[in-house]
């Protein structure tokens, strides 16, 4: 049960980067390859303040902040200096291992001896539960601060999902759809793309630096690795929403990306609870992204194909 606590509280986590994910690629279709970096950075920025005796909140925001940073000099060197989108990613990326190292000072930096929001929760938890390190949930015994972090985790990401929704809904996000919808036509209405792009990637690797940032809280380490992998991870998470939503409408969108978070950790957390070797991670990792980018086109060619045969 608490392999199961822990791994819906990483999956609500990761859905935010979800949502950072499905802004640059699916919004305004921008294949962003900063996220590993800007994952690590948002962590390592938080994590370094913290240790500067900085309140755990603003701590987590100027992590995010400064990942944010990182997604508009990205957009920049695309708009700007017109380099290519997937270079400007893995142009800043590369910089991002050396940046996060320099704000690091070290590879690791651990956070049990100093205040976090996690801190924080474990206060929350005594004033819901009292004073016991553990609840009896279905007959399992579950730390107490683990739930009231799950609770929490969810009430954030549901807030910022539905924050992003209306956001959505403005003549700026109206703005930020149609760019990726039909750049000529956007620029036509005097939309300045360039600058939507810029705000578009700054907002999408602000809310991946915010994942990183409470990522790095909840495990209790920022680490320089910890970004590895998460591009796939969350690109893996909105293809896998998007098939069970079965629609493009941004609402949908943003309700399939923190469906596919969730569920892709969970799935994780079966497979490594059925005794497969840790080791085996990235593989398992590897498989479930083929299966969330095949088995959504072989269902639906299925469907046609059962289709066709009844209307014949």
């Amino acid at each position: 049960m608490t392999l199961l606590v822990g791994s819906l509280a990483t999956g609500l986590i990761l859905s935010l980067l979800a949502f950072g994910i499905l802004i640059s690629f699916r919004v305004v279709k921008f294949e962003d390859l900063t996220v590993d970096g800007a994952f690590t950075l948002g962590g390592a920025v938080m994590a370094t303040l913290v240790f500067a005796e900085f309140e755990p909140l603003r701590a987590t925001l100027m992590g995010a902040l400064a990942a944010g940073v990182a997604g508009t000099v990205t957009a920049t060197l695309h708009t700007r200096f017109k380099i290519n989108r997937l270079l400007s990613g893995i142009l800043v990326m590369t910089a991002l291992y050396s940046v996060n190292l320099r704000v690091m000072g070290k590879s690791t930096l651990p956070l049990q001896s100093k205040p976090t929001l996690m801190t924080y929760v474990h206060r929350i938890s005594q004033g819901l539960f009292g004073e016991g390190d553990h609840l009896k949930i279905f007959h399992w015994e579950v730390p107490s601060r683990d739930v009231t972090a799950l609770l929490l985790l969810f009430l954030l990401t549901i807030l910022i999902g539905c924050l992003l929704f209306i956001f959505f809904r403005t003549n700026l996000g109206l703005a930020m759809l149609a760019t990726g919808d039909n750049s000529r036509m956007t620029e036509s209405l005097g939309v300045n793309i360039n600058r939507m792009t810029v705000l578009s990637l700054f907002l999408a690797n602000a809310l991946i630096g915010l994942s990183g940032a409470l990522l790095a809280q909840y495990q209790g380490y920022a680490d320089a690795q910890m970004g590895v992998g998460m591009l796939v991870l969350g690109v893996a998470s909105v293809i896998l929403g998007e098939s069970l939503v079965g629609t493009r409408k941004i609402g949908y969108l943003i309700v399939g990306a923190f469906m596919g978070s969730v569920l892709f950790r969970l799935m994780i957390a079966i497979a490594l609870r059925w005794g497969l070797n840790p080791n085996d991670l990235k593989l398992i990792t590897a498989v479930f992204v083929f299966a969330a980018l095949v088995f959504p086109k072989i269902f639906s060619q299925g469907a046609s194909w059962l289709r066709g045969k009844i209307r014949a």
